[in-house]
């Protein structure tokens, strides 16, 4: 897929595939294309070239049918701080669709899948900001989503509710989602990831497993060291 903006190519040709049942690591530096391409495979803007095929399904043709396939958790908090835990959990289920008993269990798991269903009375604005991520995670999989795309989704919170965090979606995993993974923490991808895509100025420049990248880049002993070898060491905006 191809996305220009204004004449300037913010992805050029880039070629995705994500196995069914794995998690995915898209990474990159600031500005590489990350958020572009995942705005392109979650349907709010359009490729300018290429192709997009979700489950077989082209965004194009039928956006609404793969919107019904995908969850989204966003870097940014999208939990509302003046109501509470199951307030936010019970809003996002009817935007979903999700009636009766479906939002019912619904509920019940996305609190108990945050570890917050003895929170589920208090207002979100008490919360720490681990428990915000945590909440933020839980409304993007209320209607089982097929893939489910994160970005960034442990950015600034401690290290208990980060283990947390990656210990559930290794969970998903087991039970057979998909999900497309972005982060700035290589130890994070070279946890849970089965592959990994490093992307820098709108095009791929590696990809495998992350133990494969790692041994085949000479004096590479971890996933970060092969990130700045491939991206360099120079600070990006």
């Amino acid at each position: 897929m191809t996305y220009k903006n204004a004449d300037t190519p913010a992805l050029k040709s880039l070629d995705l595939s994500v196995q069914a049942g794995t998690i995915m690591g898209l990474l990159g530096p600031n500005g590489a294309g990350k958020t572009t391409a995942i705005s392109l495979m979650t349907t709010l803007r359009a490729p300018t070239a290429g192709r997009i095929l979700i489950g077989g399904i082209d965004p194009a043709v039928d956006p609404n049918r793969v919107r019904r396939m995908i969850g989204v958790v966003p870097q940014e908090i999208a939990v509302y701080d003046n109501l509470t835990a199951g307030e936010n959990i019970d809003y996002f289920a009817r935007l979903y669709g999700l009636k009766g008993r479906d939002r019912r269990e619904s509920r019940r798991f996305a609190l108990d899948f945050s570890g917050l269903t003895h929170r589920a009375g208090q207002l979100v604005k008490t919360f720490s900001g681990g428990m915000k991520r945590r909440l933020n995670l839980a409304a993007g999989l209320l209607h089982r989503p097929k893939l489910l795309f994160l970005d960034e989704p442990t950015v600034g919170i401690d290290i208990h509710s980060r283990h947390m965090i990656l210990e559930k979606l290794l969970s998903l995993k087991s039970s057979g989602m998909t999900m497309v993974y972005t982060t700035h923490y290589m130890e994070e991808a070279e946890r849970i990831c089965d592959d990994v895509v490093v992307i820098d100025k709108g095009t791929c420049i590696a990809g495998g497993p992350p133990q494969a990248l790692i041994v085949s880049h000479d004096g590479c002993d971890h996933l970060g060291d092969v990130f700045l070898s491939l991206t360099g060491k120079s600070l990006r905006d």
